[in-house]
């Protein structure tokens, strides 16, 4: 879907190039070239973090020369729910976090309450980072706007190529709203259709928590595996509430 935006975004642009043509008008042709080019480099990049070519994506077919030709792998298990006051007591229990947040956070505009849980962590002398996936969000650099406008510094916010290599030396993985960009299937199935697409490694860590609001599937409509792992919690319900109650539960947990 972000894909697809922008290339909407992008045709808008020429269109309103080739009317600044048609007219005669510097002004329009600028501006609609502009608004072209950046809406064709915006798709190329997503395009490129999901190891897919622009018609492969357009068309609805994430198949990709890397992906099997056998049925994808079934995924089993039962999952493991925690609530609210068991989410803090890992949270408190944790020295190295990281959070890897997607569009759930974004509609839930919840990137308020977790800026201000993360201050609360940082002043207790937790080191705590965010790992941002290239398509999270409706478009790349979406998340890394909000998380600003949210006050959350700039040193704290890392791209997947930076971060990547770090979970498996992570205390606590909190993800937020993901679902696709954190879907380990992409490297543990070679015949899924997301085969081959770069994703945060966060099932690496220690104990990850996911807070979503069902164990839906993403854009991909592919069942998320880490959903069923040892050391994965879920933590379900709207980011905004949860991010709420997260943060009165920690101010109070790290203030006694």
């Amino acid at each position: 879907m972000p894909v697809v935006i922008t290339v909407l975004n992008s045709y808008s642009g020429w269109a309103l190039c080739a009317e600044g043509f048609m007219l005669n008008n510097n002004l329009m042709t600028i501006v609609g070239a502009l608004i072209g080019s950046s809406g064709a480099i915006l798709s190329y990049i997503m395009c490129k973090a999901m190891n897919r070519s622009l018609p492969n994506v357009i068309l609805g077919g994430y198949g990709t020369s890397s992906t099997g030709t056998g049925k994808p792998m079934a995924v089993t298990g039962t999952h493991t729910e925690v609530d609210v006051s068991q989410a803090v007591q890992l949270i408190r229990d944790a020295k190295n976090i990281i959070i890897t947040p997607g569009y759930g956070l974004c509609v839930a505009k919840a990137q308020y309450p977790l800026a201000e849980m993360v201050k609360t962590l940082t002043d207790k002398g937790k080191k705590v980072r965010f790992g941002i996936h290239p398509v999270a969000g409706r478009m790349p650099g979406q998340l890394n706007v909000l998380l600003a406008e949210a006050g959350v510094p700039y040193d704290m916010v890392l791209e997947m190529e930076e971060i990547n290599d770090d979970f498996k030396e992570t205390d606590l993985v909190l993800v937020i709203g993901a679902n696709d960009t954190v879907n380990s299937a992409a490297e543990e199935d070679p015949n899924s259709i997301i085969a081959g697409m770069p994703v945060l490694k966060v099932w690496l860590a220690k104990q990850v928590i996911v807070m979503k609001r069902s164990l839906g599937v993403g854009y991909a409509a592919v069942d998320n595996p880490i959903f069923y792992k040892e050391n994965t919690a879920m933590l379900l319900g709207d980011a905004k509430k949860t991010c709420d109650a997260l943060l009165g539960e920690v101010t109070k947990e790290l203030s006694s």
